[in-house]
């Protein structure tokens, strides 16, 4: 009867998950915005607040355009980097019918499906809303078995579903503001401007302040943003298992990537990805890189910052108590 109590205690909702990481993704995400915040005012004490207006308006307006360019043709960059190609309805019957099921299931429109020439398992899904949505799976993916296949689908699914897409470009276009910000700051520094305070041993003060938020402000966003790629896996996890209704196939198609991660490490560099492009590496289920950290260990180390995805081994570990 103990062991029986242990695991039930040990069981967990995958409604519970998707609340946690998304609280936690929009607490990051006000992270974030306390940082831009804290570099503006750094601005205006050093510069003035009509310096910091412009700084501001110009760093917007090339934000802007960042979105124009990416945010509205994400889908066809993305596929053209990876290669991919429209799956064949004759060829590709399991998939698209799992893609049909799981679309239903999700009550949204089916996206696209298409394959990139990857003989490893992974997967992304991309595209700005349900209606422009796309998956592609790797060639590897295919001969996945039927529940594992529907598994990874369903993750991507859910990326779809709970606008992933959307949220990551937000954070991206922030973090984006932030960098501009910082490096018109530092060449203000060195190519013009003044302090508008005659203070000289405030304006040093301020100088040590303004400059160390300067260099900080930008790694501190880029490890938030990552955090928060991080927490978006987590959440697309626990609402794959919501469509499935069966944590099993996942579970089994991750340690199957885990696997091959470990080959990934031992090819040449240049054959170990889809696409030499780490600009692209979050949208996958996993690092296409095999630089997915599977050692709990490492998960406290100063590599987990920087890491795209979560540690396969803490995936699995919470599918199982789904």
């Amino acid at each position: 009867m103990n062991q029986q109590s242990k695991l039930k205690t040990s069981k967990i909702s995958f409604f519970d998950q998707q609340a946690k990481n998304k609280f936690q993704s929009v607490i990051l995400l006000i992270g974030i915005f306390v940082i831009f915040m804290l570099l503006a005012y750094a601005i205006s004490l050093a510069f003035g607040p009509q310096y910091t207006l412009m700084i501001f308006f110009w760093a917007i307006i090339l934000a802007f355009f960042y979105i124009i360019l990416t945010y509205f043709n994400a889908e066809k960059i993305t596929l053209m980097v990876v290669r991919a190609k429209p799956a064949d309805k004759h060829i590709y019957v399991r998939e698209n019918n799992i893609l049909n099921g799981l679309a239903l299931a999700a009550g949204i429109p089916k996206p696209k499906l298409f394959i990139m020439p990857y003989k490893h398992i992974n997967a992304f899904a991309t595209g700005r809303n349900p209606k422009t949505a796309v998956v592609c799976l790797s060639e590897g993916a295919t001969k996945l078995s039927r529940d594992e296949l529907e598994g990874v689908i369903a993750h991507e699914m859910s990326h779809i579903k709970n606008y992933d897409i959307r949220f990551m470009t937000l954070v991206a276009v922030m973090v984006g503001v932030i960098a501009i910000i910082a490096r018109v700051f530092w060449q203000s520094l060195w190519f013009g401007g003044g302090f508008h305070d005659d203070n000289k041993k405030g304006n040093i003060i301020i100088m040590i302040i303004a400059v160390s938020l300067m260099i900080i402000a930008p790694i501190l966003v880029k490890i938030i943003q990552l955090a928060i790629s991080r927490r978006r896996e987590f959440m697309a996890d626990a609402s794959a298992v919501q469509l499935t209704r069966n944590p099993n196939g996942l579970i089994k198609a991750l340690i199957k990537i885990k696997e091959e991660n470990k080959k990934i490490i031992k090819e040449p560099k240049e054959k170990r990805a889809v696409s030499q492009s780490q600009a692209i590496t979050p949208l996958f289920i996993t690092s296409p890189f095999g630089r997915d950290l599977t050692k709990q260990k490492i998960t406290r180390g100063i590599a987990a910052l920087f890491s795209t995805h979560p540690p396969i081994d803490r995936r699995i570990e919470l599918l199982k108590k789904m």
